[in-house]
């Protein structure tokens, strides 16, 4: 096809029928039971507006159950410090939450043994390629993949790893070579302390690790030059830590079914609501 003479079309494109219909959705006016969420043609972003979804949709519950006085304008009050704390006063009536058996918390402790291991450590390098904004993820891995492979070559210098994190990494690291130094499950991403140290069987050797590691900043090349095995915590001593882990577990369920429950039930127009992520309600 001749490029100069191309039209894109599609989904979203200004030439689809449905691009208006983007529009209209984008200044639609979202509601919970006919009470308007924002003003119109002033819609929030997202996470603001389910937040106020969900504020409403309690709101309504406790006026529903005579414990706050009807609301008499169309559009979601704000609410108040009082108003909050009823709110919260109903939801931990409604809210069930059963306490962990001592033999739930067991059970847990024997099939997550690697969260309960003090003084683990790792000599570690990494070199990172940052995911940012605008940022083609697809480039950015064959990018990093390329790199990899380049590290992994048998003949592979031994600066090798230091210099391509001098030269590519996204880390002020980068300037030590990629250097972490000795680092535990508490010093780095949540998704590179669960590869490092959390997997029940970790295959995590000395040297270069064969594959990339994605965290919420990108995506990482590591080499393990250290290992500190460290020593597994009694049961007894971390039991109160396991109850407090499984009973916040459940709350949050028992919220999410709760909210679900308050969203099958009312009219919501204007955005999609599954369950419970506002912060009125953790």
């Amino acid at each position: 096809m001749n490029a100069q003479t191309s039209t894109v079309t599609g989904c979203g494109s200004s030439t689809c029928q449905c691009a208006g219909a983007d529009r209209e959705a984008v200044n639609a006016v979202a509601s919970i039971n006919g009470i308007a969420l924002h003003p119109p043609g002033q819609r929030p972003a997202p996470e603001v507006l389910r937040e106020r979804a969900h504020a409403e949709l309690l709101r309504q519950q406790a006026v529903k159950a005579g414990l706050l006085p009807r609301h008499k304008g169309l559009e979601a009050p704000e609410l108040g410090e009082a108003q909050r704390k009823v709110i919260e006063a109903m939801v931990e009536q409604a809210v069930v939450v059963p306490q962990p058996t001592d033999e739930e918390g067991q059970r847990y402790y024997d099939a997550h043994p690697a969260q309960f291991v003090v003084g683990q450590a790792m000599h570690v390098k990494h070199i990172l390629f940052a995911v940012t904004p605008g940022v083609n993820v697809h480039a950015l891995t064959v990018h990093a993949e390329k790199a990899l492979m380049e590290l992994l070559r048998k003949d592979a210098p031994a600066d090798q790893f230091s210099r391509l994190a001098a030269e590519l990494s996204n880390c002020p690291t980068g300037a030590q070579g990629g250097d972490l130094g000795w680092i535990g499950p508490d010093d780095c991403a949540p998704e590179l302390a669960n590869e490092l140290f959390l997997q029940k069987h970790s295959n995590w050797g000395m040297g270069v690790h064969p594959r990339l590691i994605h965290t919420r900043f990108g995506f990482h090349i590591i080499e393990v030059l250290g290992r500190r095995q460290g020593k597994q915590v009694p049961y007894a001593t971390v039991r109160e830590r396991i109850a407090a882990q499984l009973t916040m577990q459940s709350r949050a369920r028992a919220m999410y079914q709760y909210m679900s429950l308050l969203v099958g039930e009312a009219q919501v127009e204007g955005l999609v609501l599954e369950g419970a992520d506002s912060p009125l309600v953790q």
